[in-house]
Formats: C-alpha cells, sequence, structure tokens
C-alpha cells in the first residue's frame, strides 16, 4: 500500500520524535553505556536484555525495529523502519550496513508524487553481517547465515548459506563442524 511519508502530519510528527532520539543517541559519550542502552530501548520497538548498538545509529522511527539477545550493531548503521525489520538472536552488524524497507513506484508520475511503500524485513538468528550490506525491502535472511561484505541482498537468503555479491547470491552451504 502506497503512503505519504513527507506530507502526513502524524508520519512527519514520528520520525521527528526518532531523529531527536537517534540525535540524542549519537551526542552520548560510550561512557554512558547505561544511558545509551536506556534510551535505545526507548527508541526501538522491542530488545533483549544484551545488546549494543554503536554510534552514529540512524532510523526513521525506531518503534518497527526489533533485537534479540545478543545483538550487535557497529558504527554508522541506518535502518529505514517504515515497516518492521526483525533481528533474532546472536546477531552481529558490521560497520556501515543499511536496512531499508521503505520502496519507491517505478512510474515516474506517482513516484514524483512524494508517495512510497515499505515492506518488511527479517534476519533470523545466529547471523553474521559483513560490513558495508545493503538489505533491501521485504527480503527474509535465515538463520545460520552469514553475509559477505559489500553484498546488496535483493532476494531471500535460506538458513544455513554464506552469500555475498551484488545481487547477493548464495555461494555455498554452512555445514555443521
Amino acid at each position: 500500500m502506497l503512503y505519504d511519508a513527507g506530507n502526513d502530519p502524524e508520519l512527519l510528527a514520528e520520525m521527528t520524535a526518532g531523529a531527536t532520539k537517534c540525535f540524542e543517541l549519537n551526542s552520548l559519550p560510550p561512557t554512558k553505556a547505561a544511558e545509551r542502552k536506556a534510551l535505545i530501548r526507548q527508541l526501538l520497538g522491542k530488545t533483549g536484555e544484551n545488546f549494543e548498538i554503536r554510534s552514529p545509529f540512524q532510523c526513521d522511527y525506531g518503534y518497527n525495529i526489533e533485537v534479540g539477545e545478543n545483538f550487535f550493531m557497529n558504527f554508522n548503521c541506518v535502518i529505514l523502519d517504515g515497516a518492521r525489520v526483525t533481528f533474532g538472536d546472536n546477531v552481529f552488524v558490521a560497520p556501515g550496513c543499511g536496512f531499508y524497507t521503505a520502496g519507491h513506484p517505478l512510474d515516474a508520475e506517482t513516484r514524483n508524487k512524494g508517495l512510497e511503500y515499505a515492506l518488511p524485513i527479517r534476519v533470523g538468528n545466529n547471523v553474521w553481517i559483513g560490513g558495508n550490506v545493503i538489505v533491501l525491502p521485504g527480503v527474509s535472511i535465515g538463520d545460520n547465515c552469514v553475509i559477505g561484505a559489500g553484498s546488496v541482498v535483493t532476494k531471500d537468503i535460506p538458513s544455513g548459506a554464506v552469500a555475498a555479491g551484488n545481487p547477493c547470491r548464495v555461494l555455498r552451504r554452512i555445514e555443521a563442524v
């Protein structure tokens, strides 16, 4: 369903609230770990007990983001959370990654009206996402996956896969050790 995030007063207010919390988070020094964790809990829709998100971090709303237990996100990550973005337990996200639920119509006339859509992103348990990975709207990454640095994930990745590239594709299965 198309919506107008740039002109809807309710969405604009919610984005401003999210941007304000991100600004506050990114302004806190690393020595204020307890304050940082409390602010992240206020910003996100759900967190586990053990998590870390390093600044700078940006998101649209925050309340559409859920992170599981033992979650780690490194510097310079962006989550455009017009739809739900869910991370499972034991997820490690390297620096510079982007998770983008928002998309725009291909038709220029519709797109130029400021309309967009959002599709959820799901990242399973025990996933490692390398540096500068981009995950596009509607993608699911299964459990026990590794996504190689610099990948652009345009389609679902099944559980137990090493995947990389642009577009990202499964390179091999992860065998139990």
